[in-house]
């Protein structure tokens, strides 16, 4: 039988102490009562003695320490799961918000999860095609990796987090693939075009979305993400799904973070974030991946912006350690009008060699790849040296490669959110801009691959 108390002796912030507990473990869900006979829920995240502290998800505003009553379910946080959630969309603690039918839960499973055993983890190996340019070309996502996309404020982030979620698939496989959108601290407004953009283009069908809006308690941001990564591991490794799991925005998630360590009174790490910053950002991220002798996978985009645009902040930088590369998007280019603005030089896929070559994308990816990645950054050099000599000051070689920089940038880079490019049509056009080049100067692609694909024999 449960015990009920009405010992709560303080309340800051969102943290309730209630004192005189007995056998009250670490995550343990907390039914609360209000003197109204109002009811919300909390979670243990600290014993000491009979002292338990609280923390409450929907706030502690009108709450009466006296009349309060406070029970401990012996129960973590949990998530009911079911094949039926492909389709719905949940608040962030798994409640249905889309006027459908309760979800009648197949199993309850702990949201905490844990991370994937080293020893069980197999290795990224499978190409997914995004459709978008600049990410299937040069930094390949390949299956169970954890490839953040690295914003800034005002930047098109959700744009970019919408299009992979429409376009994404594993090629070469008839598995069943899914999504599953984790939303944090986001505006109504950018919650209604997530909805409207996945129902509209079918996407949804396919889909599982938890939506935390900027009004709700940033407490219940903290379990958002968590919510979501059960649900996917439901999907991969009970259903044998393959499973891309989008999170935006990360900052969001960071800053409910720092709010609780700062209402705990803990001594503060860099910029004001607690000192377990990074442990806490590895228990997310680090729950992607691929299990031996399972069929499902996860793979992971999280999505942060960098406060000023700084890759220094302590967000980014940790996320950078944890995580396999980034995808950076450009203010430059944005202000350009370039759709979608991602910057291919400072992006990164640190698996992309694992996931490309013949028999998974094409024979001439990787050296295509080289050949584009080492031109742009050559063109954007000359470019550089023409502003302070002057273009006639550039080679011949030199002028062409800040053409090919132009035409790369309008063509390959600048494809819009709804144009959705196979492996293919990226490497056709990756080519057709290499024209631009003399031959000569191609020097990371073997002459094979010269003869068979520059001059059009194939």
């Amino acid at each position: 039988m449960l015990k009920e108390y009405k010992s709560v002796t303080a309340v800051v912030g969102p943290l309730m102490t209630v004192e005189g507990v007995e056998g009250v473990t670490y995550e343990e869900l907390v039914d609360i009562e209000l003197q109204t006979g109002e009811r919300r829920r909390g979670r243990v995240i600290e014993v000491n003695g009979d002292k338990a502290m609280v923390q409450i998800f929907e706030g502690s505003q009108g709450i009466n320490l006296p009349e309060t009553k406070v029970r401990f379910l012996g129960r973590p946080l949990e998530l009911g799961v079911s094949p039926d959630m492909i389709g719905r969309i949940f608040d962030g603690l798994g409640q249905p918000i889309d006027n459908g039918p309760k979800i009648i839960p197949k199993m309850k499973l702990d949201i905490n999860g844990s991370a994937i055993n080293p020893a069980s983890r197999d290795y990224p190996s499978e190409f997914i095609q995004t459709g978008i340019s600049t990410i299937d070309g040069l930094n390949t996502l390949v299956r169970g990796q954890k490839l953040p996309i690295f914003s800034g404020a005002g930047l098109p982030h959700n744009n970019v987090a919408a299009q992979i979620a429409r376009q994404a698939r594993v090629l070469g496989t008839n598995d069943k693939f899914a999504v599953v959108f984790a939303a944090m601290g986001i505006t109504f407004e950018e919650a209604q075009y997530f909805i409207d953009d996945f129902t509209e283009t079918g996407a949804i069908d396919r889909a599982v979305l938890f939506m935390n809006l900027a009004d709700d308690p940033a407490i219940e941001r903290l379990a958002t993400p968590k919510m979501a990564l059960t649900c996917a591991e439901y999907l991969a490794f009970e259903m044998g799904m393959h499973v891309l799991v989008i999170m935006t925005d990360m900052t969001n998630y960071a800053e409910a973070l720092r709010e609780v360590s700062a209402a705990r009174k803990e001594v503060p790490g860099r910029r004001g974030y607690p000192g377990y910053l990074y442990t806490d950002l590895s228990t997310i991220y680090e729950r992607a991946g691929r299990i031996k002798g399972r069929d499902g996978s996860i793979t992971q985009i999280p999505i942060l912006t960098m406060p000023e645009d700084d890759i220094t902040h302590p967000i980014p930088d940790l996320t950078g350690y944890i995580t396999e590369g980034q995808i950076i998007l450009s203010r430059d280019l944005y202000k350009q009008g370039i759709e979608p603005p991602i910057n291919a030089i400072p992006s990164l896929s640190r698996l992309k060699d694992k996931g490309i070559g013949e028999g998974k994308t094409r024979e001439d990816h990787a050296d295509t790849m080289n050949q584009i990645y080492a031109a742009y950054t050559s063109g954007k050099d000359a470019k550089e040296l023409s502003v302070i000599l002057g273009e006639t000051a550039l080679s011949t070689a030199d002028r062409a490669f800040a053409k090919f920089s132009d035409e790369f940038e309008a063509r390959y880079v600048n494809q819009g959110y709804y144009t959705n490019r196979t492996i293919e049509e990226t490497l056709d056009l990756g080519w057709d801009l290499l024209k631009i080049i003399p031959r000569t100067e191609l020097k990371r692609i073997k002459d094979a691959l010269l003869d068979k694909y520059l001059d059009g024999n194939r």
